[in-house]
């Protein structure tokens, strides 16, 4: 299996070339569920170790079914197929571009969530154009066991978020074990309780969001991935759902450019535009690179060939 490995903002992607299961010619998200339901052993074979990594998402390219997309993705980390992925779509333009397969300029990508347009502005640096992204509910509450109260909103970028701002442990790195334990008990009780999408879609990833005390920098983040790891880039799905919160606050104008960081520090510049409902169309820029290219073996005699399963 041919793949390309990459990071955006610390966060690895992984573009599958070649190799992947038959999902058939329906839409992105008609194929997405075929994955997630019949092919589970497949992306977990990529992702989890000794193959694959903590945090790493999979990208595998498909066929478009609009042929003005350059290509068709579907994303995955270890644990769930993704609607779409913010950083996932930063590593997989630059990976196009070192393949050739693009040049500077805008392109499209179909994903399940919908399609998404990306400016290549040189080698590393890309603008994602999300899909419609918006706040479903604001200032809800829920009780932990040992901690008390958390309130938050719960907005969607392309995925399920609950957002607490000021998170109520300090975004330092040193936390970060700390701040895994309290966003994985936010999320088992937002499920427990209901909360998230109008439809009954559960919370998939929970933000912690404070300021920053970097003065180049407008805010910090600790984002809660599916597979209980965290996000080491800001998360591009989970900034667009920020971005709802703020516009549904009257915190932040279209237009206007702000900075988050992410745990570890590294940024994306972020804005909006105004759909022609209540929702927001984000954009986000940030860089990727290249950090392999690589032949996947998967030996029938090998015990942990499925990747490492407990």
């Amino acid at each position: 299996m041919h793949v390309i490995d990459s990071h955006t903002g610390g966060e690895p992607t992984r573009v599958i070339l070649d190799g992947g299961p038959d999902l058939g010619l329906g839409s992105l998200a008609k194929r997405a569920q075929v994955l997630a339901a019949e092919h589970q052993l497949f992306y977990q074979s990529i992702m989890k170790e000794p193959r694959g990594q903590p945090a790493m998402v999979g990208a595998l390219l498909v066929e478009p079914v609009d042929s003005d997309c350059v290509t068709g993705v579907i994303y995955f980390d270890s644990e769930a197929v993704l609607g779409m992925c913010g950083h996932g779509t930063i590593g997989l333009a630059v990976t196009l571009a070192y393949l050739g397969r693009i040049d500077v300029g805008i392109h499209k990508i179909e994903t399940p969530a919908g399609i998404v347009e990306i400016q290549l502005s040189d080698e590393n640096t890309v603008t994602v154009t999300n899909i419609e992204s918006r706040r479903v509910r604001a200032n809800v509450s829920l009780e932990l066991d040992g901690v008390g109260t958390i309130t938050g909103d719960v907005a969607y970028g392309g995925n399920w978020f609950y957002i607490i701002d000021p998170s109520p442990i300090d975004l330092i790195s040193s936390n970060i074990r700390k701040l895994t334990d309290l966003t994985i008990q936010i999320r088992e009780q937002a499920i427990k309780d209901g909360i998230g999408g109008e439809n009954g879609e559960p919370i998939d990833h929970v933000i912690l969001q404070s300021l920053s005390d970097n003065h180049n920098v407008d805010a910090r983040n600790f984002v809660l991935c599916p597979d209980d790891t965290y996000d080491r880039s800001p998360c591009g799905t989970g900034s667009s759902a920020r971005l709802a919160c703020l516009a549904a606050d009257g915190q932040l104008c279209p237009g206007v450019e702000i900075v988050q960081e992410s745990i570890i520090g590294s940024p994306y510049r972020l804005s909006y535009q105004l759909a022609d409902n209540d929702n927001i169309i984000p954009q986000i820029t940030g860089q990727a690179f290249v950090t392999a290219e690589t032949k996947l073996i998967f030996n029938q005699l090998d015990p942990f060939k499925s990747g490492i399963i407990l």
